[in-house]
């Protein structure tokens, strides 16, 4: 294999781009304006772009620089019949670039593979190609997966939007597109096309063979995890301060996820509306099946919302919403810090709730200290009148965002008295302190994200009537005494230097 490799000292900045054609590594030249980066004398830098067949492994000794899209192996239509299939194999501890100007993404495509194996103490990351206090959501494209699983697409396969040629569905529910494990992908989401911007991670019909675990999503500007249909499960994830929702289900997804901590920041939110959880069966609501139906356990969703005088983005909207006919299956859950908490929204989803085909159970939502009169900007002192959805609420805080903790367009439904219901086990509280959370897990920096000595979370998970999950366990919310995410998990990358 003729490889062209490149040293950057701190005395020359000359890059050499590397296109990967099967296993041959093409090179060129780059001026030296256009090189934003230095490295250390022991490290190369690697660009990459084109496509990858065959076998081929980035190693740790290396960094690599996304260049466009890079696609593993090369599945361009909607037959599912891939032209070429390769296997992407990405070292512990490797350090793996995107750059901006050409939108650098990682496209792995249906019968090819990618075995991203990190560790806690040697974790594998993509992040900008900026430097430390230069970086920004949306600095580069993301990480895409595309499986042949089932999903609720008419005809079953279709193209992920934006138009860049990930195509994804089929009928194969165990099928493997490799290992994405330890693995924290940074400041992600470049729009592709206006409102069309890639996901920190998005998974297109991938299937149960796959392993997810050990995920964090930093800062990215559009969703953080997004599942279009498929059936991949997935454990310990972190999604970080992005701009648009933190898991967005849709399309027939149908997998199990536990443990997840998904952290808003209080100034970052979507235009479009920035949720905790975004859950779609398809985008017109239509009962096109396979449902999207999965099953999720052990989540903590922190809003943006500290405490009452934390000034946050309008466009902050729910902790869950739960629309367009889905039928997801919510468990041992902890939420907080949101304007809404529990949004169950169309007529569809009202009757799911109601013969038990969407479930929240055994979980509690929280308001905030002070925050309007129930701790979500609602019921307040001052004589201030709002409408939120088809509720008229006096009393408002007098500071918007202004919202409830129980909201659903179907008027004639009693949605408080549903997630109230005794055998359901949820508790609804006022505050967050109740629960004994730590207020650093609202904080920039390093939180505390196991909750205090004596918290309510650390008891009372009940997994009756679930199958898959780990059950030994007896906490509600991603952590009990033990933080999974020592060691791997950056909660500073901006600030965080990578190469000199």
């Amino acid at each position: 294999m003729n490889k062209t490799f490149l040293s950057l000292k701190k005395s020359m900045k000359t890059i050499v781009p590397i296109m990967l054609i099967g296993a041959t590594i093409l090179g060129g030249c780059k001026k030296e304006s256009d090189d934003p980066i230095d490295t250390d004398d022991d490290k190369e830098i690697v660009e990459l772009s084109g496509t990858i067949s065959g076998n081929r492994t980035l190693s740790s000794d290396t960094i690599y620089r996304l260049n466009g899209y890079v696609r593993v192996g090369e599945d361009l239509t909607l037959s599912g019949t891939p032209s070429k299939t390769g296997n992407l194999t990405i070292e512990a501890g490797t350090l793996i670039l995107g750059d901006k100007e050409t939108k650098g993404t990682l496209i792995i495509h249906r019968g090819s593979k990618i075995f991203a194996q990190g560790t806690s103490d040697n974790p594998i990351v993509f992040t900008s190609e900026k430097a430390p206090g230069l970086k920004n959501p949306g600095d580069w494209g993301g990480i895409v997966i595309c499986g042949k699983a089932t999903n609720n697409f008419p005809g079953g396969t279709a193209e992920l939007e934006g138009g860049y040629g990930a195509y994804h569905g089929g009928s194969d529910d165990a099928d493997n597109s490799g290992v994405l494990k330890y693995v924290r992908i940074e400041y992600a989401g470049v729009p592709i096309n206006p409102n069309q911007e890639v996901n920190s991670l998005t998974l297109g019909s991938v299937g149960s063979g796959t392993e997810i675990n050990h995920i964090q999503c930093s800062y990215g500007l559009d969703d953080a995890f997004e599942f279009f249909g498929g059936t991949v499960n997935a454990t310990h994830l972190v999604a970080y301060r992005g701009l648009d929702d933190d898991l967005d289900m849709d399309n027939g997804y149908r997998g199990q996820i536990q443990f997840a901590l998904l952290v808003k920041d209080y100034n970052l939110a979507d235009q479009s509306g920035s949720n905790g959880l975004e859950v779609d069966n398809d985008g017109s609501g239509s009962t096109n099946t396979p449902f999207t139906s999965p099953s999720l356990s052990n989540i903590t969703v922190i809003g943006p919302k500290a405490n009452r005088e934390t000034t946050i983005s309008l466009q902050f909207q729910n902790a869950f919403h739960l629309r367009r006919s889905n039928k997801i299956k919510i468990y041992n859950t902890f939420a907080t810090g949101y304007p809404n908490g529990l949004f169950i929204d169309g007529s569809n989803c009202v009757s799911y709730a109601q013969s038990g085909d969407l479930v929240v159970k055994h979980s509690i939502l929280a308001g905030v200290e002070n925050w309007g009169g129930n701790g979500f900007g609602s019921a307040g002192s001052l004589n201030v009148n709002a409408t939120v959805g088809t509720d008229t609420l006096t009393n408002q805080h007098p500071t918007n965002p202004r919202g409830i903790p129980f909201k659903t367009t179907d008027a004639s439904w009693n949605i408080k008295s549903w997630f109230e219901t005794a055998a359901y086990g949820n508790v609804f509280s006022a505050k967050w302190q109740n629960q004994g959370i730590d207020a650093t897990i609202f904080e920039a920096g390093a939180p505390k994200v196991t909750p205090n000595a004596g918290s309510s979370l650390l008891t009372g998970a009940d997994f009756s009537g679930t199958t898959g999950f780990d059950n030994s366990i007896t906490f509600i919310g991603a952590f009990g005494t033990n933080d999974w995410t020592t060691s791997w998990v950056e909660w500073n990358p901006a600030s965080k230097v990578y190469y000199e």
